[in-house]
């Protein structure tokens, strides 16, 4: 008989655990991060990549400090008639504000990479948001247009972070081809890298001002486009509605 009435409690706990993580994917689904189910908390994902059977991928570069090999990476971007979204954080927007102009008149697709590139999980929710309205506001002055994605300085995230980024209609973006192009690697390896690890909907990480990124990136535009793949920003490969995020980071359309 008390076996019996443990069992029962134990059948009862685990279907009032199976509802909440039921509710909670529902309250959650298609926020611009995925919750993962760890025990009695949730534990909020970016999007690292798409999920799609198209050979397309997003080229990214994060701009923080430097300038100098910007234009010629929208030469390069140019030639190939391919877009990309950059990255910028507030002070080099303050910094170098008709090189923002020039990236949104090429076309390419703006995002805040915050205001002073700190480390976000340190922050509390307050500063956060005045991080990321600052940086914004910065870029809209000058584009015009809103911004609708955000990467974390040093891909440094928490749950605070992504759930004011889903109330501010943000989608946080993080990546899943890293090119190390900041180390000073070649132009060779920086495409190395670009080549083994890219698949359909990949989002590759550059930097604007890295050592050797305008030859890294005509040498793996080359391969991509060799390979069949279309090169967009971010904003082109991502799913806008009905989509889910998996626990890896990858962003499924429903």
């Amino acid at each position: 008989m008390p076996f019996c009435v443990i069992k029962s409690r134990t059948i009862k706990i685990f279907f009032a655990m199976l509802a909440v993580v039921i509710l909670l994917c529902v309250a959650f689904k298609g926020s611009a991060c995925a919750n993962v189910w760890f025990g009695q908390s949730t534990r909020l994902v970016p999007i690292y990549c798409v999920d799609t059977d198209e050979k397309q991928v997003a080229i990214t570069f994060d701009a923080a400090w430097g300038a100098d090999k910007t234009e010629e990476i929208l030469e390069v971007l140019k030639e190939y008639n391919v877009t990309a979204t950059f990255f910028l954080v507030g002070f080099w927007v303050d910094e170098y504000p008709d090189m923002v102009k020039k990236i949104d008149e090429a076309g390419m697709e703006i995002g805040t990479h915050s205001n002073a590139h700190p480390d976000m999980v340190k922050l509390d929710s307050n500063t956060m948001e005045n991080e990321l309205n600052t940086s914004i506001s910065k870029i809209k002055d000058i584009t015009g247009k809103d911004v609708e994605l955000f990467r974390a300085p040093f891909g440094s995230y928490n749950n605070t972070l992504l759930s004011l980024c889903s109330s501010m209609n943000l989608k946080t973006i993080q990546w899943d081809v890293d090119t190390l192009d900041w180390k000073g690697i070649s132009a060779s390896q920086i495409t190395d890298r670009v080549m083994k690890k890219v698949k359909n909907g990949s989002i590759i990480l550059m930097h604007n001002n890295a050592d050797n990124v305008v030859d890294a990136l005509r040498l793996s535009l080359d391969w991509l486009t060799m390979k069949g793949y279309k090169v967009t920003s971010v904003g082109e490969l991502v799913y806008k509605e009905a989509y889910h995020i998996d626990a890896n980071g990858v962003q499924h359309k429903d």
